[in-house]
């Protein structure tokens, strides 16, 4: 319980909370990290897809300045099952303050307590808000861009890339294909077309 409470405080107490405009340099570049909890990397939903990017996501994360580093955690309540997606998927997975809701242990401390973004579906509109606003802020500086990476590519990866496309048109949304995972191998490649399509720069 101890270890819950500790990774509770370390990712936010299930709080979201505005993008800080403090933290702006000149050339804007923002990395968004998706779901990268244990229940998706070797928890109830894990692959072995998923337990290979961890150490690249690491490396990712660690060469962005630590303010411009976010991050989204799929977030469900006891009443999962009970949902929509829980009757399409019958398996309880990131419910909220579980071991398998919290990041996995490599990535705990490479991102601030205050940069999560919680999210009950395959995309956080708060995330795609909050960017937006931001970006509003910025629209004659040059090299303003969002990268994505993390999991599962065919479903929440692509989900907030698009949204933060269609919130954010002018601006360049990525994703790095070597840093995300799909349910299936398949499934990633095809997700991976899907993003080209929609002029998602895939790496």
């Amino acid at each position: 319980m101890e270890n819950n409470q500790n990774n509770n405080e370390k990712q936010g107490k299930g709080k979201h909370y505005l993008i800080h405009n403090e933290y702006r340099p000149q050339s804007v570049r923002y990395l968004v990290v998706v779901d990268m909890q244990k229940d998706f990397i070797d928890g109830s939903l894990g692959t072995e897809e998923a337990q290979g990017i961890v150490e690249k996501v690491k490396e990712k994360i660690l060469s962005y300045p630590k303010e411009m580093v976010y991050a989204t955690l799929d977030t469900h309540g006891e009443d999962y099952l009970s949902t929509q997606e829980g009757k399409m998927l019958p398996v309880p997975h990131c419910i909220k303050g579980t071991e398998g809701w919290g990041l996995h242990p490599a990535l705990q401390e490479l991102i601030l307590p205050d940069h999560f973004f919680e999210k009950g579906s395959f995309g956080s509109l708060q995330l795609a808000e909050s960017m937006r606003e931001l970006f509003k802020q910025q629209d004659n500086i040059e090299g303003a861009s969002i990268e994505l990476v993390g999991l599962c590519t065919d479903i929440c990866v692509v989900s907030n890339a698009l949204l933060l496309k269609a919130f954010l048109p002018e601006f360049p949304i990525s994703v790095d294909s070597s840093c995300c995972a799909g349910v299936t191998k398949e499934k990633h490649l095809a997700a991976l077309e899907t993003l080209r399509s929609c002029q998602v720069e895939v790496r």
